[in-house]
C-alpha cells in the first residue's frame, strides 16, 4: 500500500585493568557467532531437508543440524571461520547423523542410509550457493500435503523449511510453546504412519498441493521481507520460487507468484535511508530498484495465461515497479486489479489496500468511504497499518494535524521497531 511499503569486553580479573587480551578473544566469539548464525540462516533449511531425504527421521535431521550450530559455535572462535560455512556444517551435521545411525543400526534401511550420506572418497562439499536442487521444494510439498490439518502445515513448514524457533511459532499462532511442541510432533509422526511420500507430486495431488506450496513461498517471503525480518528468507522463496518455475512453466499461478516476488524485491535496497529507516514509496529512490528483477518479472508476467489471486497481485506489484514516480503510478489500473482481486480473494486486508488504491486514484473521500464501511464491519479492529492507511488520507484532505495524531495512534499499535518509527516519523514531518 502506499502509506507503509507493504558483547563488550570487561574486566575478568576484577583488579579493574584491562587485558588487551580480552577484546580480542571476545571479539572473535562475537564474530563466529555472528558467522555460524548467519550461516544458518542459510543453511539450515538445505541441511534439514538433505538429511530428511536421506534417512527420512524428521527428528534427527533436525537434530543434527542444531548440533552442527552448536559445534560451530564452540569450535569457530579458536579455528576460524571455515571458507565455506555452509558445507562445514552439512559435514558436521551429516557426520553427526551417521554417528546415530550406527549406534542404532538395528535396521537393514538405516545400514543402507549410511551409504547413501557417505560421500564418495574425494567428493568436495557442496558450495553454500550450490543447488541441492528439489531437496528443499520436495520438504515444501511433503509439509503441505492435504492428510494435515492447515495450522500444522504451517506450524511444520515454518519450523523444518525457514527455522523458526518453536517459542515463536507458539506466539504466532497464539498457544503454549509446550502445545505446539507436541503439534510438531504429531504432524512427524502422521508424515511418517502414513507413508507420505518425500517428493514433488504430479497429476491431480500436484493440483491438490500447490495452493499451498504457494501460500508458503510467499510467506517465506513475507518473513524475510518484513521491517525487521531476515532478507535470506526472502532470498530463498525467490530461489524456491524460479526452481518451482521451472518445473512448473504451465502454471500461470506459479509464473505469477514468481513475477510478484520479484517486483517486490526489487526495492530491497531502496526501502531504508542511511540511518536504516523505513521509506515509504513515495520516498524511495527509484534508481537504486533493481532493474534485472524488475526486467525478470515483467518477462514472467507476460506468460501468465490465467486471472487467478498471484496474477492480479503480480499485476499491481508490476504498476508500482515501472512507474517513472510516485505521482506517474497508474492508481486507477491498481484499483480495478484491487476490485478483481476483493472478488475472488476478499479479506481485510485486501480491502484495506483497495481502499488506500481507490483514495489515490479518485480522491480520499473515495477511500475513506471504503475504510469507513470495513471498520463499520469490525475487519480493521486494531489493525496499525488501517490507521495508517485513514491518517495518508486525511493528510492529502489537508487536515495535517488530524493525520499527525492518526500516525501516533498507529505507532502505538505497531509492532516492529522499524515499522513504529516509520510511523512517528510521518507524524513528526506532518506536525512540523
Amino acid at each position: 500500500m502506499a502509506g507503509i511499503d507493504a558483547p563488550t569486553g570487561h574486566d575478568r580479573t576484577g583488579t579493574g585493568t584491562h587485558d588487551p587480551a580480552d577484546g580480542h578473544v571476545n571479539g572473535g566469539v562475537a564474530a563466529a557467532a555472528q558467522a555460524a548464525a548467519a550461516a544458518g540462516v542459510h543453511a539450515y533449511p538445505r541441511i534439514v531437508a538433505t538429511l530428511i531425504r536421506v534417512t527420512g527421521d524428521w527428528a534427527l535431521a533436525e537434530d543434527c543440524t542444531q548440533e552442527a550450530l552448536a559445534a560451530a559455535l564452540e569450535r569457530w572462535p579458536a579455528a576460524g571461520v571455515p571458507a565455506n560455512p555452509g558445507g562445514w556444517l552439512m559435514t558436521v551435521a551429516r557426520n553427526r547423523a551417521i554417528d546415530v545411525l550406527r549406534r542404532a543400526a538395528v535396521e537393514r534401511r538405516k545400514l543402507h542410509d549410511l551409504a547413501v550420506l557417505t560421500p564418495a572418497d574425494g567428493q568436495p562439499e557442496p558450495e553454500a550457493g550450490q543447488d541441492v536442487v528439489d531437496d528443499r521444494l520436495r520438504l515444501i510439498f511433503t509439509c503441505c500435503h492435504p492428510a494435515l490439518a492447515t495450522e500444522a502445515r504451517v506450524a511444520l513448514t515454518l519450523r523444518t523449511v525457514c527455522g523458526v524457533p518453536t517459542a515463536d511459532i507458539a506466539r504466532l499462532l497464539l498457544v503454549s510453546e509446550s502445545t505446539m511442541t507436541r503439534r510438531l510432533t504429531r504432524a512427524r509422526t502422521r508424515i511418517a504412519l502414513a507413508g507420505i511420500p518425500y517428493r514433488v507430486p504430479s497429476g491431480p495431488a500436484l493440483a491438490e498441493r500447490l495452493p499451498g506450496v504457494l501460500a508458503v513461498l510467499y510467506l517465506l517471503f513475507t518473513r524475510g521481507y518484513l521491517p525487521d525480518g531476515e532478507p535470506a528468507f526472502a532470498d530463498e522463496a525467490v530461489r524456491l520460487a524460479r526452481l518451482l518455475d521451472r518445473l512448473m512453466s504451465e502454471q500461470s499461478e506459479v509464473v505469477a507468484l514468481l513475477a510478484l516476488l520479484l517486483f517486490q524485491h526489487s526495492r530491497r535496497d531502496a526501502r531504508r535511508d542511511a540511518a536504516g529507516n523505513l521509506l515509504t514509496l513515495e520516498r524511495q529512490d527509484r534508481a537504486r530498484w533493481d532493474r534485472a528483477a524488475i526486467a525478470e518479472g515483467l518477462a514472467a508476467l507476460v506468460r501468465v495465461r490465467h486471472d487467478g489471486p498471484y496474477a492480479w497481485q503480480a499485476r499491481i506489484a508490476a504498476c508500482h515497479a515501472t512507474a517513472a514516480s510516485f505521482d506517474a503510478t497508474d492508481w486507477p489500473t491498481i484499483a480495478r486489479a484491487y476490485d478483481a482481486l476483493a472478488d475472488i480473494r476478499p479479506s481485510p486486508v485486501i480491502a484495506l489496500n483497495r481502499a488506500v488504491a481507490h483514495g489515490y486514484a479518485y480522491g480520499p473521500v473515495a477511500g475513506l468511504g471504503l475504510l469507513d464501511a470495513m471498520r463499520a464491519g469490525g475487519g480493521l479492529d486494531g489493525n496499525p497499518l488501517a490507521v495508517a492507511a485513514r491518517a495518508d488520507l486525511v493528510a492529502r484532505q489537508g487536515d495535517r494535524l488530524r493525520a499527525a495524531a492518526l500516525f501516533r495512534e498507529a505507532s502505538g499499535m505497531a509492532g516492529p521497531t522499524a515499522q513504529r518509527r516509520a510511523l512517528l516519523d510521518r507524524a513528526d514531518d506532518l506536525a512540523r
